[in-house]
């Protein structure tokens, strides 16, 4: 079942890295005008619709079911419901040595459209990129 509290497990499980999404922050994301949520607690995209654009939030599989085409199916439901909402484009951001998600994205069509230059903080490590990235819904 796709509960913030299972999303949060599932966010908190892809990224271990990161700060975790609380149960009450992806409840408070869900609420919000122009949500969309895409696939299960698995592997999921949270994501929302403003006007003609689609923003993805975050893409996160837990890792006892990657490369199990999880992710895939679920940005193709993703674009799919917000093309739905009224979505021309959608675009994310992703750190520039994310391959795995990179390939994923650009297997879906989505190219580069700008760069921010450490974006992503790296806890010691020199801080990655984030690459735009962008795509036709319609």
């Amino acid at each position: 079942m796709s509960t913030p509290a299972a999303l949060a497990t599932t966010y908190a499980a892809a990224f271990p890295q990161e700060r975790g999404w609380s149960a009450g922050e992806i409840a408070g994301l869900l609420a919000a005008p122009g949500a969309i949520l895409a696939g299960d607690a698995t592997s999921f995209v949270l994501g929302r619709v403003t006007l003609d654009e689609a923003e993805i939030l975050t893409l996160a599989t837990h890792p006892d079911h990657r490369r199990e085409g999880r992710a895939g199916a679920a940005l193709d439901a993703f674009h799919t419901a917000a093309a739905a909402a009224g979505a021309q484009t959608a675009f994310l951001e992703v750190a520039e040595d994310n391959a795995a998600a990179r390939a994923l994205y650009a297997a879906r069509g989505y190219a580069q459209a700008g760069r921010r230059p450490g974006y992503y903080s790296r806890g010691g490590q020199p801080p990655a990129a984030a690459l735009i990235l962008t795509r036709l819904l319609r």
